[in-house]
């Protein structure tokens, strides 16, 4: 479960999220870095196509400070039935990623995570509020403020542009 820490956030620093283990993780620690953050589903037809770009992004940008944080969740089409434990070695086996996997949560309705519906405040025009499917993707500047967000259809690859300009 997410947690809001101020009642009117200013930047996603000000969340708390679990991670995969149920630790908290203040998001805060990546103060600085470029974010993109992704809900993730193990069984989506878009699994592999992501998980390998994803890959292939955080290999070629984590040192120059790119992180990517993957929430997996439930919520569309029950792609991401597993526990916690599952879908980390899963992730870790098969992808063999390197980046974080967060709590399972979900990105809409009433049990939305709070980092989920601060994600959807922004004015996303056709987008509509809610996330649409598996492998929506947000991407956070060094800062903290969240400056784009990609349809779960986009390839990761196609947002290089993006993340270079802001880790410049």
């Amino acid at each position: 479960m997410t947690t809001l820490t101020p009642n009117n956030p200013d930047s996603i620093y000000a969340f708390t999220v679990k991670d995969a283990k149920g630790n908290d993780v203040d998001l805060n620690i990546y103060q600085g870095k470029v974010m993109l953050i992704v809900n993730v589903a193990s069984k989506c037809g878009m699994t592999n196509s992501n998980y390998t770009e994803l890959n292939q992004l955080y290999e070629k940008y984590k040192d120059q400070g790119l992180e990517i944080l993957a929430f997996p969740c439930n919520q569309f089409g029950e792609e991401e039935p597993g526990s916690n434990v599952e879908i980390s070695e899963f992730v870790c086996t098969r992808f063999r990623s390197e980046f974080p996997i967060f709590d399972k949560i979900e990105v809409n309705g009433d049990n939305a995570s709070p980092l989920y519906k601060y994600l959807k405040l922004g004015k996303w025009g056709i987008f509509g509020d809610d996330i649409q499917w598996n492998f929506a993707k947000f991407l956070v500047s060094k800062d903290g403020q969240v400056v784009h967000r990609y349809y779960p259809t986009t390839s990761p690859l196609c947002l290089e542009y993006d993340i270079k300009k802001l880790l410049e």
